[in-house]
């Protein structure tokens, strides 16, 4: 069996014309805060997606996005901001926002926060307010 790494510009008709993608770990948009990005259009995925590793204290400003965001908490603890309302989610929690409504969100605990973030877009799009 043979894997198609993205970054190999020989194999790029033949990722084009295959039925998966591996991205390698040392290929991912990693910010210095350790959150990786993926943006699923370039593999014909139509979702987008953030894997948040957030120190204490850390979390996005408020933003809108003009489709629905899905939040699965993996492990920590985080104080939601969503529209005019605030939760607390932690570990195994799962929270949608919908389109455009302002939301955000900090890590509350004194461990690190773990989350998926997903983006029902092929790309990531954002206003921050």
């Amino acid at each position: 069996m043979k894997i198609n790494h993205s970054s190999h510009e020989a194999n790029r008709t033949e990722m084009e014309a295959s039925m998966f993608h591996v991205i390698p770990r040392s290929e991912q948009k990693q910010s210095p805060n350790r959150t990786i990005l993926f943006e699923g259009g370039r593999y014909g995925a139509p979702i987008s997606l953030f894997l948040m590793d957030a120190e204490p204290g850390q979390g996005p400003a408020l933003h809108v996005h003009p489709y629905p965001e899905t939040w699965i908490v993996h492990s920590g603890e985080a104080e939601f901001t969503v529209g005019e309302q605030t939760i607390k989610g932690e570990a195994g929690d799962i929270i949608v926002v919908d389109p455009e409504t302002p939301h955000r969100f900090v890590n509350t605990g004194t461990t690190r926060l773990e989350m998926t973030c997903i983006h029902a877009s092929d790309h990531v799009i954002q206003t921050w307010l």
